[in-house]
């Protein structure tokens, strides 16, 4: 389905760049789509053409007509840990959100493999192994967003990567070939990966066979101590910046006096100074700007440069 005015792309004559994608894409293409509605911090302007492929094949279709055309591609999954530009986004945004299936396929005595594609949320994915007894996510409970996103920035929490159950990846290049990547190669660091450019299909993972009890009691205490700590009912992008080496990033900032530190509706979380929340009608500059504050008075007090954690894109970024 295609909605929205039918603009040109830049450099393309003939038909409207939505009208020549949408004779063999499957799935929904939206000119000039607010991507504030598709983060979890509800700040961004507008994409050129923000697609939802349906399938696969969609996707494939898709990535190599933009390749053969030189159009710009952004891929973007639950819109956790993401700052879009006020301007918004010029080319083409692929979400992942219409690749949500979920497959167990191997049960043995003390573990369980599961194929997940992309798009399915995090925490979907922690209900399937609760209610099945299947241990190695519970860390990460809590975290929005979807498994793409967490696969490519090996997000963490608790002691737990979600690295640490992968055992392959599959990838579509920007070109739509697609390859599997062994966990070794995909060389995963803290909130980071050596996975290559593209988009993550899919995933297998294996989780150790538990008690379903027990396994929903860790995530139950986990959850709670995240609750207690973070703001985690508010938007935001999650923690902003990554922590340095031997020392938490919440604690530098609230140590360097920036806790509540606000520009304009962008605020400093009194709870977990490492969270900037949207107070209603946050924007990308203002969040910048504090950014940009906060890290200077770190780095006065501490002699330490902060590293961002989340990915800033858009235009003038």
């Amino acid at each position: 389905m295609a909605t929205g005015d039918t603009q040109k792309a830049k450099g393309l004559t003939g038909p409207s760049l939505v009208e020549e994608i949408g004779r063999y894409f499957k799935g929904d293409l939206i000119v000039k789509e607010d991507m504030s509605l598709h983060t979890t911090l509800r700040i961004g302007g507008p994409a050129d053409i923000f697609a939802i492929p349906k399938d696969v094949l969609s996707l494939k279709y898709l990535l190599m007509y933009l390749s053969e055309k030189g159009i710009p591609v952004t891929i973007i999954g639950g819109g956790s840990n993401i700052l879009i530009s006020d301007h918004g986004i010029d080319g083409v945004v692929i979400s992942s959100q219409s690749l949500t299936r979920v497959e167990i396929i191997e049960r043995a005595d003390t573990f369980s493999r599961l194929f997940v594609e992309s798009g399915t949320p995090l925490q979907s994915l922690l209900n399937i192994s609760k209610q099945e007894g299947l241990s190695g996510l519970e860390g990460l409970v809590g975290i929005p967003g979807s498994l793409g996103g967490a696969v490519k920035g090996n997000a963490g929490s608790f002691g737990i990567e979600i690295g640490d159950v992968i055992e392959s990846i599959a990838v579509m290049d920007l070109k739509g070939n697609i390859s599997i990547i062994e966990k070794e190669e995909a060389k995963f660091g803290y909130r980071s990966s050596g996975i290559p450019e593209g988009f993550v299909l899919s995933v297998i993972i294996r989780l150790k066979r538990d008690d379903p009890q027990e396994v929903s009691k860790r995530m139950s205490i986990h959850l709670e101590e995240k609750r207690e700590r973070q703001p985690i009912s508010l938007w935001s992008a999650g923690c902003v910046f990554k922590n340095p080496e031997g020392v938490s990033a919440g604690r530098l900032i609230d140590e360097a006096g920036c806790k509540g530190m606000r520009r304009g509706d962008i605020e400093v979380n009194e709870k977990h100074a490492n969270f900037f929340i949207n107070k209603g009608r946050g924007n990308a500059s203002d969040f910048i700007a504090l950014m940009d504050e906060v890290k200077a008075r770190v780095f006065t007090s501490f002699g330490i440069e902060l590293e961002p954690e989340i990915r800033i894109l858009g235009k003038g970024c």
